[in-house]
């Protein structure tokens, strides 16, 4: 980047690696930290793999099994804070989202696009994070019925670039993304 105090080519940067991420299963910004609030108030964060990132969108999508905690957690509360560590270029990118769930024949050609050794990731039985017996006591069938597109529609996105003098910026839907810098 030429011009350290450009921002838009800044907001550029970042939604570089997530749509990097979103694509190359070896790039850090694949797997972001998902955080939710439970219902019962509790903070929850796990790890999940980023699938689609669209700046024209403003969207990042990620898949889940419709019965996990965290789909419960969105139904009580529909916002998640995904946080991404890019740690070659040192820079952490918190996006702040609104989440709707969706399920059924609209996610047909996401369903389609999970290659089949990874569709056993919904439909664990027990449901996640039920006690069971020992430490194999589950099993994983693949079931459709089961799996939850989590369309993540970007309300907030926070920058921060480490070095020599750190920079950051907020970028945010209320301000028509415009952006500002912040002292980081």
């Amino acid at each position: 980047m030429s011009d350290p105090n450009d921002l838009q080519a800044f907001y550029d940067l970042a939604w570089q690696h997530l749509a990097r991420g979103a694509a190359d299963s070896r790039h850090p910004a694949r797997f972001p930290t998902f955080a939710t609030v439970s219902p019962s108030g509790m903070p929850e964060a796990r790890t999940v793999a980023m699938r689609r990132a669209s700046v024209s969108a403003r969207e990042v999508e990620v898949h889940t099994d419709v019965d996990t905690p965290k789909v419960a957690s969105l139904r009580h509360a529909q916002f998640a804070a995904l946080h991404v560590w890019v740690p070659r270029a040192d820079l952490q990118i918190r996006l702040t989202t609104k989440v709707e769930i969706v399920t059924g024949p609209e996610v047909d050609a996401a369903w389609a696009s999970v290659p089949v050794a990874s569709r056993v990731s919904y439909g664990t039985n027990p449901l996640p994070g039920t006690p069971i017996d020992h430490v194999h006591a589950y099993e994983k069938p693949a079931l459709r019925a089961r799996f939850a597109v989590l369309l993540c529609a970007v309300t907030e996105m926070d920058i921060v670039q480490l070095g020599a003098r750190h920079r950051r910026a907020v970028f945010s839907a209320d301000t028509d993304w415009r952006g500002t810098w912040v002292a980081p």
